[in-house]
């Protein structure tokens, strides 16, 4: 299927949505889990697919720089896929190469990519992870304003809750997924893989995440072939089987043929603040679409999928008064709708598309907890309109869905 038939046939949902091309796809589909660079022919045909997707109208790129096979790409990679996005007038949106240790270098590469490329990029789900780097939210913002003051078209978006979530074996270190997934199995059952994996979180912490206080940081929420683990931390996983915590992990991803998630506890409260106060840093939830039933009710999710935006307005502007209710707002519509460049969304002005939610302030409170993840908000009151179309009435779905497949003009317009 081309991405043209993807968009064509996208089935009719409540709400809008936008398609971007993730950069891991195009790996894999041209070299697969292979740690090196692409030979000029394997680069051509990112771009050729890249090409073609743009055509049909994605939005832009996607790129998940700190696990495989997006680590293994390097920058001149990256800046060939996204002069492409230039010629397109499409965005890209990245989540950085490494959100710990490396935070601000990771930074500084994808304000270098809006600098050469004169693209808009959006950093995704900004955030300090690991004890030491907590603190660091300020600097990072603050080099992010000093960016856009140079002429780079960056913005940045974030969620409010201190945990994370993340495959499991996303935490390891990046070469333990090298060749594939049965390959990695395989691999994670030598005792030497082990003690490679064990000496490196020892000197770096984990993955992406930076060092953590302890085990009970990381915790099951999702284990297709183990669901009963859900809820059960790392630590817990080691005790019950009177093993290592590496080899808990180890064994378990093998039992559940890799697909393990989890929640990683390694956010400071202090920075999700400054990121909130922040006038330019946008609200995203990096949420999938989940429901209290069906096959999306699995496991335990990361309560932000349900109470991100609700979450902001209770906790930061109702409770704690970090900023009023209509920056808030706007770092929910009218920011990420320039961001997102859409061309009659984001603002209540007469022409603009009716994408409208109605709430009472005083009782939109997120209930989902990392416990109980499958809640929806408090507010009994909350409407939402969709293209002039009532989907939430009295906080009921009212079954319609007239959500549109938003495509990216020749202008780089979204609409």
């Amino acid at each position: 299927m081309s991405f043209s038939e993807y968009l064509d046939t996208f089935p009719r949902v409540a709400v809008n949505a936008g398609m971007l091309v993730g950069h891991n796809t195009l790996r894999l589909m041209v070299m697969g889990l292979e740690d090196r660079p692409p030979t000029a022919a394997e680069l051509g045909q990112m771009i050729a697919l890249l090409e073609d997707a743009l055509r049909a109208g994605a939005l832009g790129m996607s790129s998940g720089l700190f696990t495989p096979p997006g680590s293994f790409a390097k920058p001149d990679e990256m800046m060939a896929l996204c002069a492409l996005l230039k010629r397109h007038n499409a965005g890209y949106f990245t989540h950085i190469r490494d959100e710990a240790n490396k935070v601000l270098e990771g930074v500084e590469e994808a304000i270098d990519v809006a600098r050469a490329c004169g693209i808009h990029v959006e950093i995704v789900h900004l955030k300090c992870s690991g004890v030491d780097n907590w603190g660091k939210a300020g600097q990072i913002l603050d080099r992010i304003a000093a960016a856009r003051q140079q002429g780079c078209d960056i913005d940045c978006d974030a969620y409010p809750y201190t945990a994370g979530a993340n495959p499991l074996k996303n935490l390891l270190p990046p070469w333990v997924q090298t060749g594939g997934n049965e390959t990695m199995l395989a691999r994670l059952a030598l005792p030497e893989t082990r003690s490679r994996i064990r000496a490196e979180i020892a000197s770096r912490g984990l993955n992406n995440w930076g060092r953590i206080p302890s085990w009970e940081a990381v915790q099951v929420s999702i284990s297709p072939r183990l669901p009963q683990t859900a809820g059960t931390t790392v630590a817990a996983l080691a005790a019950t089987r009177s093993s290592d915590p590496i080899d808990a992990i180890c064994d378990h991803l093998i039992a559940d043929s890799g697909a393990t998630r989890v929640l990683i506890t390694a956010i400071s409260e202090d920075d999700i603040r400054t990121i909130v106060r922040s006038p330019s840093a946008l609200v995203g939830s990096d949420g999938n679409c989940v429901a209290t039933y069906g096959i999306v009710s699995q496991g335990l999710p990361h309560p932000r999928f349900y109470g991100t935006f609700p979450r902001i307005i209770g906790r930061y502007v109702r409770d704690q008064r970090l900023i009023p209710l209509e920056q808030a707002i706007y770092k929910m519509t009218g920011g990420p709708a320039r961001a997102l460049k859409l061309r009659d969304r984001g603002r209540l002005i007469e022409g603009y598309r009716a994408d409208v939610t109605i709430f009472d302030p005083n009782d939109f409170r997120d209930e989902a907890t990392y416990a109980v993840p499958h809640r929806y908000p408090s507010g009994a009151r909350t409407t939402v309109i969709v293209n002039g179309t009532i989907v939430i009435e009295n906080a009921t779905h009212t079954g319609a869905t007239p959500g549109a497949v938003l495509r990216r003009a020749a202008d780089g317009k979204v609409g």
